[in-house]
Parts: structure tokens; sequence; C-alpha cells
């Protein structure tokens, strides 16, 4: 099952992908790590993200680009954090277009594959060619995301709203 989970900045998504996925039976729980520590502050994010899912069980992968070559064991659960980090990584520094196909792969080797997105859609602000570009892109994997997903979910205010399939059991 493939799970895709959207918000805002600070809705909760995070962790409630953290929780879904944190209560499967499935023996290997991995947590893809997208973002890429650049400076101090970022390095000091990754600490703390990692103390907070410490009691978890997860196994962390720091995978900032090239999804796709990542092997997992079959069946296994995995949470990937997050698209948008991703897809940053891939336009100022690899290639874009491999996110759909190594996100594809991942689905495959996965039980469960839990995908946290962001939703930057909404503001009404006219950006630089570049920030628009990105988030035109990220609309483009979303669409392509939510129309691979079993289940796409969307996290308001801590809240799960199901869009598509059954909202797992939380």
């Amino acid at each position: 099952m493939t799970l895709l989970v959207i918000g805002g900045s600070g809705s909760g998504k995070s962790a409630w992908a953290e929780r879904v996925i944190a209560k499967v039976p499935q023996e290997k729980r991995y947590y893809i790590a997208t973002m890429q520590a650049s400076d101090g502050e970022s390095e000091a994010r990754v600490r703390l993200h990692r103390c907070q899912r410490a009691s978890l069980g997860f196994e962390t992968i720091e995978c900032p680009r090239d999804i796709g070559s990542l092997c997992l064991p079959l069946g296994c659960a995995a949470l990937l954090e997050d698209v948008p980090n991703l897809l940053a990584n891939e336009m100022f520094g690899g290639d874009w277009e491999r996110i759909m196909p190594g996100i594809e792969k991942l689905a495959r080797q996965c039980g469960l594959l839990v995908l946290v997105t962001g939703n930057v859609f909404c503001d009404g602000i006219r950006y630089d060619a570049a920030t628009q570009d990105y988030i035109q892109r990220l609309a483009q994997i979303n669409s392509a995301l939510a129309a691979l997903a079993d289940a796409v979910t969307e996290v308001v205010y801590s809240i799960p709203v199901a869009l598509k399939g059954a909202l797992p059991c939380d």
C-alpha cells in the first residue's frame, strides 16, 4: 500500500505519518530522510529529528538525492520525509525527473510506503521564475503521487482528512 500525506507547513503531517507507520506490524521500518544538511542550523535540525523518532523503531536512511538507488527488503515499511526537500535537492544538483521512477520503485519494494509532501500552492503570491518552476514541478509530482497512491490524506491543524481511499487507523 502507498499512502500520500499532504499538508501545509506545521500542519502535523509528519508526526501523523510517523504514528501511522509506527503501528504497522512489519519487522523493519525505514525512515528515508531527504533533508540535506548544509549548515549548522540544518545539521541541528537533523539531530533533533533523529532524537524525536528514536523511540519509534525506524532505521534511518539519509537519501537527499537519487531515491531510486535505494534497495529495501521486500514487504518492509518505509516513510519518505519529504518530497519537497527531495525535489529541491534534485533540481539544484541532481535530476528531478528521476523522482517519480524512484518512488515507483520504492512502492514496489514496500508493503507500506508513506510519502510526506507539502502543500505550497495556496498563498496566491507570484514568485520569481525559479521558485515558480519549483512550485509547478512539485504540483506535477504531487499529482502523480496522488494517482499512484492507494490513499491520500491531508492533515489540517493536526486533523487527518481522507481525500482518497480509507483513512488509516491512527
